[in-house]
């Protein structure tokens, strides 16, 4: 038996406890997962706040759904970095939406005069752009800022979104093209 096949033996026990509300098992799992879990974190969300609460919500979920673990869904080390990126990514797009919420009431002041964001928004097309990316897919939509706003390679968005290379790459392509027709209309 290899080291790596020890360590898969030894995080599923410890997620099988963890199923049946063992807390110790659960402290011995975060003591030997949260560390590699809050890199991959880190390096999606690119800032250490979101991703220490993309962490804890993903040791939250891992307490709840420890239970629904099964072999075919992968390793117990892929099944737990899937959970932290998905958390990661969610609170990522949560994040935008609340950043975007609210321009409408920014665009004008009371008296009709243009508001502080009118002319930035306007110009910039911020408000379409922000609508268009709602039409895509999460994959394309994931892609697509991962890869233009954090600078990921397809290499390294084919690891992060556990997909094939060659699927990012059209999910990008097929994205852009989805953006560019909505923002012509």
């Amino acid at each position: 038996m290899t080291t790596s096949d020890a360590n898969q033996d030894e995080l599923m026990k410890l997620l099988v406890s963890v199923a049946r509300s063992d807390r110790h098992a659960f402290q011995t799992l975060y003591n030997r997962m949260s560390a590699r879990m809050f890199g991959l974190c880190f390096k999606l969300a690119g800032q250490q706040e979101l991703a220490e609460e993309a962490l804890q919500d993903a040791f939250v979920q891992i307490w709840h759904h420890a239970c629904e673990y099964h072999s075919d869904r992968g390793s117990p080390l892929s099944w737990m970095l899937t959970i932290a990126r998905y958390r990661t990514l969610d609170l990522m797009r949560a994040r935008t939406v609340r950043r975007t919420g609210g321009e409408e009431y920014l665009e004008h002041l009371e008296d009709q005069r243009g508001g502080p964001l009118d002319a930035e928004l306007r110009s910039a097309g911020a408000a379409q752009l922000t609508g268009c990316f709602g039409e895509l897919s999460d994959s394309q939509r994931d892609s697509i800022l991962l890869s233009y706003y954090r600078g990921f390679t397809h290499d390294e968005l084919a690891q992060a979104l556990s997909s094939p290379v060659g699927s990012v790459k059209s999910w990008i392509r097929r994205g852009l093209m989805a953006l560019k027709r909505c923002l012509e209309r």
